[in-house]
């Protein structure tokens, strides 16, 4: 999967998502050489910050933690920021097809369904639509969303049954994450640096690795 002959696609709903869920799993495609998009599908500020001029500052975080990992380009779908779940469901599918039909990934990963955030459920939904079958796309993997995912009471959807060994990409996964200024916490909030260490010690402990980076195995196409 890392062997710089892929096409690959991280989806989030919203600016950081896709570096919180799968950073250390960016940069180890793009140093491997595969080609690596990013696709925030909404502008991902209207709701929690008074300040429009917000949107073009998480665009501008957004491109420079992809240029941190070394992806290629930034997809912007601009939908309503946590207001998903008032989107038409044919819309939301709409961006991830363009996008998917503009770059014809390989690989695809985007939100697990165990979410207490409605925005990442319709992502993941609409993202299987996008990938369905004769797509192309070959894998599609769900990431955790730390202070999302974790925080669901459901039992069910997140799963991981694919670990990746990040222990070489994590620092840069972390400088990354660093360019969502607005988006950093303190520990022990999920989306600090230290707890994302902790998630990341205690992921690479069940896969025999330094740290590693956990995903659900949605679809796989042989």
């Amino acid at each position: 999967m890392f062997d710089g002959d892929n096409t690959v696609l991280v989806v989030g709903a919203h600016p950081d998502d896709e570096v919180l869920g799968a950073g250390g799993a960016i940069a180890k495609h793009a140093s491997a050489g595969d080609d690596v998009h990013v696709l925030i599908v909404t502008e991902g500020t209207t709701q929690q910050y008074d300040d429009e001029s917000l949107i073009d500052q998480k665009r501008r975080d957004a491109r420079e933690c992809a240029n941190r990992l070394g992806a290629t380009e930034v997809h912007f779908g601009d939908l309503p920021d946590m207001r998903l779940d008032d989107v038409a469901h044919v819309e939301v599918n709409a961006v991830i097809e363009a996008v998917c039909d503009e770059i014809d990934p390989d690989v695809v990963y985007t939100h697990s369904r165990r979410e207490v955030n409605r925005d990442h459920v319709a992502v993941h939904d609409s993202t299987l639509v996008a990938t369905r079958p004769g797509s192309g796309v070959s894998t599609v993997l769900a990431y955790e969303t730390p202070s999302s995912t974790d925080f669901s009471p459901t039992t069910d959807g997140f799963s991981p049954d694919v670990f990746v060994d990040v222990s070489e990409h994590f620092e840069t996964k972390v400088e990354a994450f660093r360019a969502y200024s607005t988006e950093v916490r303190e520990y022990p909030h999920p989306r600090s640096e230290e707890a994302l260490r902790s998630i990341a010690k205690a992921r690479g402990a069940a896969a025999g690795v330094e740290l590693a980076e956990a995903f659900d195995l949605l679809r796989g196409y042989r």
